[in-house]
């Protein structure tokens, strides 16, 4: 009888603790569940090829991935309409106050580094450019007269290269937004006297059977001066890794969510040794990741 009143005890003492538990219940698990995410569109075809990677590896998942400029990936994120963002910069310091204002809980971390890709059709007498000549054709002051091409006035692709090329000044009067990365190449190749700039995997050559990080043939991918070294560099991985190639940057995520759900899910895998992967196969130089560079030279005999 004492046992067994024993037992009623644990058991009751067990129903009651259950029925008190009072911790949220969330609908997704770092491996199932439903998900939208926003994404900076300039990576599209790296974050597809991420994206099957995870789905075969995660049936009971599905994950929804909406590709908009960086501008509008942000106001999803703070208007809690995604809770993991990929995009080319961290939040600011304004950002940061927000998410505190918000109850938002904020995390980042870098995935990979990449390079923003300068092209030119395969008629133009340009193929290197320093960067002072790069800023003079943005803003409309080169001996010759380019049509400067971006992929969206909100793209990351275009902050970036204000940030970092223009640094305060005006862009010019020739300077124009299309509708996306290929409506760049593809404007490209139809006007020699173009120029675009778009991101690497867009001109990443996907038919390369060695991997060698080979761009497309349709346009002239622009060597880049670096002031430092005075070498003239393409974007090509290493000199991305190195950042050497002088138009090199990040991509990270930024998610908020507070428990263990799926963008925490989906954000690790882009970190983990599969995610990393499919960024080193698209030229991309993974950062979390330990990887190892040795010069190497061609023998041609």
């Amino acid at each position: 009888m004492r046992s067994s009143a024993y037992l009623f005890s644990v058991l009751f003492l067990s129903v009651f603790i259950l029925s008190c538990d009072d911790r949220p219940k969330h609908p997704d698990t770092l491996g199932t569940g439903v998900i939208d995410i926003s994404a900076d569109e300039t990576y599209q075809p790296i974050i597809e090829e991420q994206k099957k990677v995870f789905d075969s590896s995660y049936p009971d998942a599905k994950v929804t991935i909406h590709y908009k400029p960086e501008s509008e990936c942000f106001k999803d994120y703070f208007d809690n309409k995604a809770r993991i963002i990929l995009v080319t910069r961290e939040l600011t310091k304004a950002e940061k106050d927000l998410c505190l204002q918000k109850q938002i809980y904020a995390t980042s971390l870098s995935l990979a580094r990449d390079a923003v890709a300068v092209i030119v059709n395969n008629e133009a007498a340009d193929s290197i450019l320093d960067m002072a000549t790069l800023k003079g054709i943005l803003m409309g002051v080169y001996k010759t007269r380019y049509t400067v091409v971006f992929d969206n006035q909100g793209s990351s692709t275009l902050r970036y290269i204000t940030e970092s090329v223009l640094k305060g000044d005006t862009l010019g009067k020739n300077v124009f937004a299309a509708k996306g990365n290929k409506e760049v190449v593809d404007y490209v190749i139809k006007n020699p006297a173009a120029i675009g700039f778009v991101g690497l995997s867009y001109v990443s050559d996907s038919t390369d059977p060695a991997n060698t990080g080979a761009f497309i043939k349709s346009v002239k991918v622009v060597a880049i001066k670096n002031d430092s070294t005075r070498e003239f560099l393409q974007p090509y991985q290493a000199y991305i890794a190195l950042k050497t190639y002088p138009l090199t940057r990040t991509i990270y995520y930024i998610n908020s969510e507070s428990y263990p759900g799926l963008g925490t899910g989906f954000a690790n895998f882009l970190a983990g040794q599969r995610g990393q992967l499919v960024f080193f196969h698209a030229h991309l130089f993974p950062t979390r990741s330990e990887m190892i560079i040795r010069q190497a030279e061609i023998n041609n005999k």
